[in-house]
Protein backbone atom coordinates (compact mmCIF):
# COMPACT_ATOMS: atom_id res chain seq x y z
CA UNK A 1 0.00 0.00 0.00
CA UNK A 2 1.06 3.48 -0.76
CA UNK A 3 1.29 6.78 -0.76
CA UNK A 4 3.09 9.03 -3.54
CA UNK A 5 3.19 12.73 -3.86
CA UNK A 6 4.68 14.17 -7.18
CA UNK A 7 4.42 16.57 -10.08
CA UNK A 8 1.65 13.79 -11.56
CA UNK A 9 -0.87 14.44 -8.13
CA UNK A 10 -1.21 12.88 -4.86
CA UNK A 11 -2.27 9.16 -5.73
CA UNK A 12 -2.02 6.48 -3.53
CA UNK A 13 -4.03 3.32 -2.54
CA UNK A 14 -7.25 3.17 -0.83
CA UNK A 15 -7.35 1.98 2.93
CA UNK A 16 -4.73 1.45 5.35
CA UNK A 17 -3.16 3.95 7.70
CA UNK A 18 -3.48 7.61 7.48
CA UNK A 19 -0.27 9.05 5.84
CA UNK A 20 0.35 5.51 4.04
CA UNK A 21 -1.99 5.41 1.66
CA UNK A 22 -4.70 7.71 -0.02
CA UNK A 23 -7.57 7.44 3.08
CA UNK A 24 -10.43 9.55 3.83
CA UNK A 25 -8.19 12.08 6.02
CA UNK A 26 -5.34 12.19 3.47
CA UNK A 27 -7.72 12.91 0.63
CA UNK A 28 -8.97 15.63 3.10
CA UNK A 29 -5.60 16.84 4.03
CA UNK A 30 -4.29 17.55 0.63
CA UNK A 31 -7.67 18.73 -0.66
CA UNK A 32 -7.33 21.43 2.36
CA UNK A 33 -3.68 21.97 1.24
CA UNK A 34 -4.53 22.97 -2.49
CA UNK A 35 -7.87 24.90 -1.61
CA UNK A 36 -5.35 26.82 1.00
CA UNK A 37 -2.64 27.01 -1.78
CA UNK A 38 -4.95 29.08 -3.88
CA UNK A 39 -6.57 31.01 -1.94
CA UNK A 40 -2.96 32.47 -0.70
CA UNK A 41 -2.30 32.77 -4.36
CA UNK A 42 -5.04 35.75 -4.81
CA UNK A 43 -4.56 38.89 -4.45
CA UNK A 44 -5.36 40.64 -1.27
CA UNK A 45 -7.83 42.94 -3.05
CA UNK A 46 -9.85 40.08 -4.07
CA UNK A 47 -13.27 39.68 -1.96
CA UNK A 48 -15.12 37.37 -4.73
CA UNK A 49 -14.89 33.33 -3.39
CA UNK A 50 -12.83 30.75 -5.65
CA UNK A 51 -14.44 28.30 -8.35
CA UNK A 52 -12.69 24.93 -8.56
CA UNK A 53 -13.81 22.08 -11.36
CA UNK A 54 -13.95 18.81 -9.87
CA UNK A 55 -14.67 15.67 -11.69
CA UNK A 56 -14.01 11.91 -11.60
CA UNK A 57 -13.31 8.89 -13.49
CA UNK A 58 -15.90 5.65 -12.75
CA UNK A 59 -13.19 4.30 -9.96
CA UNK A 60 -15.06 2.45 -7.74
CA UNK A 61 -13.88 4.95 -4.91
CA UNK A 62 -14.13 7.91 -6.80
CA UNK A 63 -17.82 8.51 -5.37
CA UNK A 64 -16.41 8.60 -1.62
CA UNK A 65 -13.21 10.57 -2.90
CA UNK A 66 -15.03 12.80 -4.72
CA UNK A 67 -17.81 14.08 -1.98
CA UNK A 68 -14.51 14.54 0.76
CA UNK A 69 -12.54 16.62 -1.63
CA UNK A 70 -15.31 18.60 -2.65
CA UNK A 71 -17.04 19.52 0.79
CA UNK A 72 -13.27 19.88 2.04
CA UNK A 73 -13.13 23.13 -0.18
CA UNK A 74 -16.81 24.18 0.78
CA UNK A 75 -15.06 24.31 3.92
CA UNK A 76 -12.47 26.47 2.95
CA UNK A 77 -15.25 28.69 1.18
CA UNK A 78 -14.65 27.61 -2.19
CA UNK A 79 -17.36 27.09 -4.71
CA UNK A 80 -17.56 23.84 -6.64
CA UNK A 81 -18.42 23.29 -10.48
CA UNK A 82 -19.45 19.70 -9.71
CA UNK A 83 -18.75 17.82 -13.74
CA UNK A 84 -19.27 14.44 -11.82
CA UNK A 85 -17.92 11.41 -13.75
CA UNK A 86 -15.97 13.14 -16.19
CA UNK A 87 -12.37 12.65 -18.08
CA UNK A 88 -9.05 14.47 -17.20
CA UNK A 89 -8.76 16.26 -20.56
CA UNK A 90 -12.51 17.35 -20.21
CA UNK A 91 -11.79 18.48 -16.68
CA UNK A 92 -8.88 20.77 -18.53
CA UNK A 93 -11.12 21.90 -21.08
CA UNK A 94 -13.69 23.31 -18.70
CA UNK A 95 -11.76 25.10 -15.94
CA UNK A 96 -10.67 28.13 -18.75
CA UNK A 97 -13.95 27.91 -19.94
CA UNK A 98 -15.66 28.24 -16.53
CA UNK A 99 -13.58 31.07 -15.66
CA UNK A 100 -12.39 29.07 -12.95
CA UNK A 101 -9.29 29.35 -10.56
CA UNK A 102 -8.16 25.86 -10.95
CA UNK A 103 -9.83 22.52 -10.94
CA UNK A 104 -9.08 18.76 -9.58
CA UNK A 105 -9.28 15.76 -11.74
CA UNK A 106 -9.54 12.17 -9.05
CA UNK A 107 -8.27 9.81 -11.28
CA UNK A 108 -4.98 7.60 -11.12
CA UNK A 109 -5.35 7.56 -14.76
CA UNK A 110 -4.09 4.05 -15.58
CA UNK A 111 -3.65 2.56 -12.05
CA UNK A 112 -5.58 -0.17 -11.24
CA UNK A 113 -8.71 -0.38 -9.18
CA UNK A 114 -7.20 0.00 -5.99
CA UNK A 115 -5.56 3.38 -6.40
CA UNK A 116 -7.31 6.63 -6.73
CA UNK A 117 -5.60 10.20 -6.95
CA UNK A 118 -6.38 13.90 -7.00
CA UNK A 119 -4.60 15.59 -10.03
CA UNK A 120 -4.56 19.34 -9.69
CA UNK A 121 -4.52 22.28 -11.94
CA UNK A 122 -4.23 25.58 -12.08
CA UNK A 123 -6.29 28.42 -13.42
CA UNK A 124 -5.16 27.85 -17.31
CA UNK A 125 -6.50 23.90 -16.70
CA UNK A 126 -2.93 22.79 -16.97
CA UNK A 127 -1.36 20.31 -14.40
CA UNK A 128 0.84 22.35 -11.49
CA UNK A 129 4.64 22.95 -12.07
CA UNK A 130 6.96 21.81 -9.44
CA UNK A 131 7.46 24.40 -8.08
CA UNK A 132 3.31 24.89 -6.53
CA UNK A 133 3.47 21.63 -5.99
CA UNK A 134 5.91 22.22 -3.54
CA UNK A 135 3.75 24.66 -2.06
CA UNK A 136 0.87 22.19 -1.34
CA UNK A 137 3.07 19.62 -0.33
CA UNK A 138 4.72 22.12 2.59
CA UNK A 139 1.28 23.41 3.50
CA UNK A 140 -0.11 19.72 4.04
CA UNK A 141 2.32 18.67 5.95
CA UNK A 142 2.40 22.12 8.39
CA UNK A 143 -1.81 21.31 8.00
CA UNK A 144 -1.91 25.53 8.02
CA UNK A 145 -5.81 25.35 7.07
CA UNK A 146 -7.79 28.29 8.27
CA UNK A 147 -11.60 27.14 7.48
CA UNK A 148 -13.99 29.38 7.02
CA UNK A 149 -17.20 30.50 9.46
CA UNK A 150 -20.56 28.95 8.29
CA UNK A 151 -21.89 32.10 6.52
CA UNK A 152 -19.10 32.42 3.80
CA UNK A 153 -18.77 28.29 3.01
CA UNK A 154 -18.99 27.70 -0.78
CA UNK A 155 -21.26 26.03 -2.82
CA UNK A 156 -21.49 23.12 -4.98
CA UNK A 157 -23.05 23.94 -8.73
CA UNK A 158 -23.40 20.33 -10.69
CA UNK A 159 -23.02 21.03 -14.52
CA UNK A 160 -22.67 17.83 -16.13
CA UNK A 161 -22.70 18.95 -19.62
CA UNK A 162 -18.61 19.75 -20.18
CA UNK A 163 -18.53 16.10 -22.77
CA UNK A 164 -20.78 17.30 -24.88
CA UNK A 165 -19.16 20.74 -24.60
CA UNK A 166 -15.63 19.12 -24.46
CA UNK A 167 -16.52 16.96 -28.07
CA UNK A 168 -18.19 20.41 -29.76
CA UNK A 169 -14.69 21.70 -29.14
CA UNK A 170 -12.77 19.15 -31.08
CA UNK A 171 -15.13 18.66 -33.69
CA UNK A 172 -14.85 22.23 -34.24
CA UNK A 173 -10.99 22.30 -34.59
CA UNK A 174 -9.89 23.10 -38.35
CA UNK A 175 -8.01 19.54 -39.02
CA UNK A 176 -11.41 17.58 -37.72
CA UNK A 177 -13.02 17.10 -41.23
CA UNK A 178 -16.14 14.90 -39.79
CA UNK A 179 -17.85 15.57 -42.89
CA UNK A 180 -15.17 13.45 -44.94
CA UNK A 181 -14.78 10.88 -42.18
CA UNK A 182 -18.76 10.12 -42.30
CA UNK A 183 -18.24 9.07 -46.16
CA UNK A 184 -16.02 6.60 -45.13
CA UNK A 185 -18.59 4.44 -43.03
CA UNK A 186 -15.98 3.08 -40.76
CA UNK A 187 -16.53 0.51 -37.84
CA UNK A 188 -14.32 0.90 -34.69
CA UNK A 189 -14.11 -1.21 -31.26
CA UNK A 190 -14.10 0.43 -28.18
CA UNK A 191 -12.45 -0.49 -25.07
CA UNK A 192 -12.41 1.96 -22.63
CA UNK A 193 -11.85 -0.03 -19.67
CA UNK A 194 -15.58 0.33 -17.82
CA UNK A 195 -14.73 4.06 -17.22
CA UNK A 196 -15.79 7.61 -18.32
CA UNK A 197 -13.96 6.77 -21.90
CA UNK A 198 -17.19 4.71 -22.25
CA UNK A 199 -19.39 7.44 -22.32
CA UNK A 200 -17.65 9.81 -24.21
CA UNK A 201 -15.58 8.12 -27.00
CA UNK A 202 -18.98 6.34 -28.60
CA UNK A 203 -20.31 9.43 -28.08
CA UNK A 204 -17.84 11.13 -30.11
CA UNK A 205 -17.78 8.49 -33.05
CA UNK A 206 -20.96 8.16 -33.61
CA UNK A 207 -20.78 12.07 -34.29
CA UNK A 208 -17.94 11.19 -36.61
CA UNK A 209 -20.36 9.08 -38.36
CA UNK A 210 -18.54 6.34 -37.36
CA UNK A 211 -20.40 2.40 -36.47
CA UNK A 212 -19.15 1.61 -32.66
CA UNK A 213 -19.12 -1.55 -31.26
CA UNK A 214 -19.03 -1.44 -27.48
CA UNK A 215 -16.49 -3.25 -25.50
CA UNK A 216 -16.35 -2.93 -21.86
CA UNK A 217 -17.74 0.37 -21.97
CA UNK A 218 -20.07 0.42 -19.14
CA UNK A 219 -18.63 3.61 -16.23
CA UNK A 220 -19.34 1.00 -13.13
CA UNK A 221 -15.01 0.93 -12.18
CA UNK A 222 -15.05 -2.42 -12.17
CA UNK A 223 -11.68 -2.58 -14.83
CA UNK A 224 -11.70 -5.88 -16.73
CA UNK A 225 -8.11 -6.29 -17.50
CA UNK A 226 -5.69 -4.33 -16.13
CA UNK A 227 -6.28 -0.72 -16.96
CA UNK A 228 -2.65 0.43 -18.70
CA UNK A 229 -3.38 0.20 -22.53
CA UNK A 230 -0.08 -2.49 -23.24
CA UNK A 231 -0.74 -4.96 -25.79
CA UNK A 232 -0.52 -8.38 -22.68
CA UNK A 233 -3.69 -6.52 -21.54
CA UNK A 234 -5.43 -5.92 -24.34
CA UNK A 235 -6.89 -9.64 -25.92
CA UNK A 236 -9.91 -9.11 -26.14
CA UNK A 237 -10.37 -6.00 -28.24
CA UNK A 238 -7.53 -7.63 -30.54
CA UNK A 239 -9.73 -10.59 -31.21
CA UNK A 240 -12.86 -8.72 -31.39
CA UNK A 241 -11.68 -6.10 -33.98
CA UNK A 242 -10.78 -8.88 -36.42
CA UNK A 243 -14.02 -11.24 -35.60
CA UNK A 244 -16.16 -7.81 -36.04
CA UNK A 245 -14.04 -6.75 -39.53
CA UNK A 246 -13.58 -3.66 -37.63
CA UNK A 247 -11.91 -1.03 -39.40
CA UNK A 248 -9.68 -0.84 -36.18
CA UNK A 249 -10.05 -0.35 -32.49
CA UNK A 250 -9.18 1.83 -29.67
CA UNK A 251 -8.37 1.81 -26.35
CA UNK A 252 -8.04 4.14 -23.65
CA UNK A 253 -6.91 4.28 -20.09
CA UNK A 254 -9.91 5.05 -17.01
CA UNK A 255 -9.00 9.19 -17.35
CA UNK A 256 -9.10 9.28 -21.10
CA UNK A 257 -5.96 10.97 -21.67
CA UNK A 258 -3.59 7.64 -23.29
CA UNK A 259 -4.88 6.67 -26.47
CA UNK A 260 -4.23 3.43 -28.32
CA UNK A 261 -4.89 2.22 -31.55
CA UNK A 262 -5.85 -1.65 -32.24
CA UNK A 263 -4.96 -2.13 -36.67
CA UNK A 264 -7.62 -4.09 -38.89
CA UNK A 265 -5.59 -7.11 -38.68
CA UNK A 266 -5.86 -7.45 -34.51
CA UNK A 267 -2.48 -6.22 -33.80
CA UNK A 268 -1.24 -3.54 -31.74
CA UNK A 269 -0.53 -0.24 -34.14
CA UNK A 270 1.38 0.77 -31.04
CA UNK A 271 0.63 3.38 -28.46
CA UNK A 272 3.98 4.49 -29.11
CA UNK A 273 2.88 5.43 -32.69
CA UNK A 274 -0.42 6.77 -31.79
CA UNK A 275 1.69 10.43 -31.50
CA UNK A 276 3.32 9.62 -34.20
CA UNK A 277 0.99 8.93 -36.85
CA UNK A 278 -1.21 12.32 -35.72
CA UNK A 279 1.93 14.39 -35.51
CA UNK A 280 2.65 13.10 -39.65
CA UNK A 281 -0.80 14.24 -40.14
CA UNK A 282 -0.69 17.74 -38.23
CA UNK A 283 2.89 18.52 -39.56
CA UNK A 284 1.75 17.63 -43.24
CA UNK A 285 -0.76 20.62 -43.14
CA UNK A 286 0.22 23.29 -40.47
CA UNK A 287 4.82 22.10 -40.10
CA UNK A 288 6.60 22.86 -37.25
CA UNK A 289 8.44 21.80 -34.21
CA UNK A 290 7.07 18.50 -31.99
CA UNK A 291 8.18 17.43 -28.12
CA UNK A 292 7.76 14.51 -26.51
CA UNK A 293 9.23 12.73 -23.49
CA UNK A 294 12.66 11.11 -23.13
CA UNK A 295 11.08 7.95 -22.70
CA UNK A 296 9.10 7.92 -26.20
CA UNK A 297 9.84 6.63 -29.92
CA UNK A 298 12.54 8.44 -31.97
CA UNK A 299 9.97 7.98 -34.64
CA UNK A 300 8.82 11.04 -34.31
CA UNK A 301 12.38 12.75 -34.85
CA UNK A 302 11.99 11.07 -38.02
CA UNK A 303 8.55 11.91 -38.46
CA UNK A 304 9.76 16.04 -37.71
CA UNK A 305 12.62 15.59 -39.47
CA UNK A 306 10.78 14.51 -42.63
CA UNK A 307 8.68 17.54 -42.44
CA UNK A 308 11.49 19.96 -41.87
CA UNK A 309 10.62 20.81 -38.04
CA UNK A 310 12.34 20.44 -34.90
CA UNK A 311 11.97 17.69 -32.60
CA UNK A 312 12.81 17.83 -28.54
CA UNK A 313 12.61 15.33 -26.05
CA UNK A 314 11.90 16.19 -22.29
CA UNK A 315 11.65 15.02 -18.88
CA UNK A 316 9.20 12.82 -18.10
CA UNK A 317 5.89 13.98 -16.56
CA UNK A 318 3.00 16.09 -18.76
CA UNK A 319 3.83 19.32 -17.31
CA UNK A 320 7.68 18.70 -18.39
CA UNK A 321 6.34 18.59 -22.13
CA UNK A 322 3.95 20.98 -21.53
CA UNK A 323 6.51 23.62 -20.74
CA UNK A 324 9.35 22.40 -23.69
CA UNK A 325 6.47 22.89 -26.18
CA UNK A 326 5.58 26.21 -25.43
CA UNK A 327 9.42 27.19 -24.95
CA UNK A 328 9.84 25.44 -28.80
CA UNK A 329 6.21 26.83 -30.25
CA UNK A 330 5.60 22.95 -30.50
CA UNK A 331 2.74 22.97 -32.69
CA UNK A 332 1.92 18.94 -31.71
CA UNK A 333 3.54 16.95 -28.57
CA UNK A 334 2.53 14.44 -26.22
CA UNK A 335 4.20 11.20 -24.32
CA UNK A 336 4.76 7.98 -26.13
CA UNK A 337 2.84 6.54 -23.92
CA UNK A 338 -0.40 7.75 -26.36
CA UNK A 339 -1.12 11.21 -24.93
CA UNK A 340 -1.41 13.53 -27.72
CA UNK A 341 -0.95 16.89 -26.66
CA UNK A 342 -2.57 19.53 -29.16
CA UNK A 343 -2.31 23.41 -28.15
CA UNK A 344 -4.76 24.39 -30.76
CA UNK A 345 -7.71 23.23 -28.42
CA UNK A 346 -5.35 22.69 -25.43
CA UNK A 347 -2.43 21.85 -23.40
CA UNK A 348 -3.39 18.38 -22.00
CA UNK A 349 -3.40 14.81 -22.95
CA UNK A 350 -6.46 14.31 -25.02
CA UNK A 351 -7.64 10.95 -26.27
CA UNK A 352 -10.59 13.00 -28.16
CA UNK A 353 -8.64 15.47 -30.11
CA UNK A 354 -6.67 12.07 -30.79
CA UNK A 355 -9.08 9.99 -32.00
CA UNK A 356 -10.63 13.01 -34.25
CA UNK A 357 -7.25 14.19 -35.71
CA UNK A 358 -6.16 10.13 -36.41
CA UNK A 359 -10.10 9.42 -37.91
CA UNK A 360 -9.25 12.45 -40.19
CA UNK A 361 -6.24 11.52 -41.06
CA UNK A 362 -7.01 7.97 -42.22
CA UNK A 363 -9.89 9.24 -44.54
CA UNK A 364 -7.51 11.15 -46.19
CA UNK A 365 -5.69 7.97 -46.78
CA UNK A 366 -6.12 5.30 -49.66
CA UNK A 367 -4.65 2.71 -46.65
CA UNK A 368 -5.87 0.76 -43.76
CA UNK A 369 -4.62 1.01 -40.44
CA UNK A 370 -2.30 -1.73 -40.91
CA UNK A 371 -0.69 -0.11 -43.97
CA UNK A 372 -0.49 2.97 -42.01
CA UNK A 373 1.56 1.69 -39.40
CA UNK A 374 3.92 -0.20 -41.31
CA UNK A 375 4.42 3.28 -43.34
CA UNK A 376 6.00 4.42 -40.33
CA UNK A 377 10.05 3.96 -39.55
CA UNK A 378 10.45 0.80 -37.61
CA UNK A 379 11.72 0.58 -33.76
CA UNK A 380 10.54 -1.70 -31.54
CA UNK A 381 10.74 -0.89 -27.64
CA UNK A 382 10.31 -2.91 -24.34
CA UNK A 383 8.76 -1.38 -21.08
CA UNK A 384 10.41 -3.23 -17.95
CA UNK A 385 9.86 -2.45 -14.35
CA UNK A 386 11.33 -3.24 -11.17
CA UNK A 387 9.32 -2.54 -7.76
CA UNK A 388 11.34 -0.68 -4.76
CA UNK A 389 12.07 -1.48 -1.94
CA UNK A 390 12.96 0.27 1.11
CA UNK A 391 16.76 -1.35 0.48
CA UNK A 392 16.53 -0.26 -3.03
CA UNK A 393 18.81 3.18 -3.44
CA UNK A 394 17.41 4.34 -6.36
CA UNK A 395 19.41 7.51 -6.79
CA UNK A 396 22.52 5.27 -6.29
CA UNK A 397 21.64 3.11 -8.91
CA UNK A 398 21.51 5.96 -11.20
CA UNK A 399 25.04 7.63 -10.19
CA UNK A 400 26.40 4.08 -10.74
CA UNK A 401 24.95 3.54 -14.19
CA UNK A 402 25.71 7.07 -15.27
CA UNK A 403 29.74 6.28 -14.10
CA UNK A 404 29.42 3.35 -15.94
CA UNK A 405 28.31 4.21 -19.30
CA UNK A 406 29.72 7.93 -19.47
CA UNK A 407 32.95 6.72 -21.02
CA UNK A 408 31.88 3.69 -22.60
CA UNK A 409 32.85 3.79 -26.25
CA UNK A 410 29.58 2.79 -27.33
CA UNK A 411 27.78 5.14 -25.86
CA UNK A 412 26.36 7.99 -28.29
CA UNK A 413 25.18 10.79 -25.78
CA UNK A 414 23.94 9.87 -22.10
CA UNK A 415 21.40 12.85 -20.21
CA UNK A 416 20.91 12.62 -16.75
CA UNK A 417 17.83 15.60 -16.95
CA UNK A 418 15.49 12.73 -15.88
CA UNK A 419 16.85 9.88 -14.38
CA UNK A 420 19.59 8.46 -17.03
CA UNK A 421 19.07 8.42 -21.14
CA UNK A 422 21.95 6.37 -22.85
CA UNK A 423 21.37 6.55 -26.69
CA UNK A 424 23.83 3.99 -28.23
CA UNK A 425 23.99 3.83 -32.06
CA UNK A 426 20.84 2.23 -33.47
CA UNK A 427 19.21 1.79 -29.34
CA UNK A 428 18.41 3.81 -26.43
CA UNK A 429 17.54 2.83 -22.85
CA UNK A 430 16.15 4.86 -19.97
CA UNK A 431 15.52 4.64 -16.72
CA UNK A 432 13.71 6.64 -14.01
CA UNK A 433 11.86 6.48 -10.92
CA UNK A 434 8.19 6.14 -11.99
CA UNK A 435 6.35 9.56 -10.83
CA UNK A 436 2.93 7.46 -10.06
CA UNK A 437 4.02 3.90 -9.02
CA UNK A 438 6.90 2.71 -6.32
CA UNK A 439 9.22 1.11 -9.07
CA UNK A 440 12.12 1.88 -11.50
CA UNK A 441 11.20 2.02 -14.98
CA UNK A 442 13.56 0.57 -18.10
CA UNK A 443 12.63 1.44 -21.19
CA UNK A 444 14.10 0.32 -24.29
CA UNK A 445 13.95 0.34 -27.99
CA UNK A 446 16.10 -0.81 -30.98
CA UNK A 447 15.56 -2.13 -34.51
CA UNK A 448 13.77 -5.15 -34.05
CA UNK A 449 11.93 -6.59 -31.23
CA UNK A 450 14.85 -8.54 -29.99
CA UNK A 451 17.55 -6.51 -29.91
CA UNK A 452 15.46 -4.24 -27.31
CA UNK A 453 14.58 -7.50 -25.37
CA UNK A 454 17.62 -8.23 -25.00
CA UNK A 455 18.95 -4.61 -23.95
CA UNK A 456 16.41 -4.17 -21.34
CA UNK A 457 17.42 -7.85 -20.07
CA UNK A 458 21.33 -7.01 -20.26
CA UNK A 459 20.64 -3.50 -18.17
CA UNK A 460 18.15 -4.90 -15.43
CA UNK A 461 21.15 -7.49 -14.55
CA UNK A 462 23.58 -4.94 -14.11
CA UNK A 463 20.93 -2.88 -12.08
CA UNK A 464 20.53 -5.62 -10.00
CA UNK A 465 24.12 -6.16 -9.67
CA UNK A 466 24.71 -2.69 -8.33
CA UNK A 467 21.78 -2.75 -6.02
CA UNK A 468 22.46 -6.21 -4.82
CA UNK A 469 19.38 -7.59 -5.66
Amino acid sequence: MTLIKSISGIRGTIGGKVGDNLTPVDAVKFAAAYGTFLKNSQPATRNSQLNVVIGRDARISGSMIHNLVQNTLIGLGINVIDLGLSTTPTVEVAVPLEKADGGIILTASHNPKQWNALKLLNAKGEFLNGADGAKILEIAEAEAFDFVDVDSLGAITANDSYMDIHIDEVLELPLVDADLVKTKKYKVVVDAVNSTGGIIIPNLLEQMGVEVVKLYCEPNGHFPHNPEPLKEHLGDICKLVVEEKADFGIVVDPDVDRLAFISNDGEMFGEEYTLVAIADYVLSKTPGNTVSNMSSSRALRDITNKHNGSYQASAVGEVNVVELMKKTNAIIGGEGNGGIIYPELHYGRDSLVGVALFLTYLANQEKTVAELRASYPQYYMSKNKIELTPQIDVDAILVAMTEKYKNDSSTGSLSTIDGVKIDFATEWVHLRKSNTEPIIRIYTEAPTQAKADTLAIRIIDEIKAVAGI
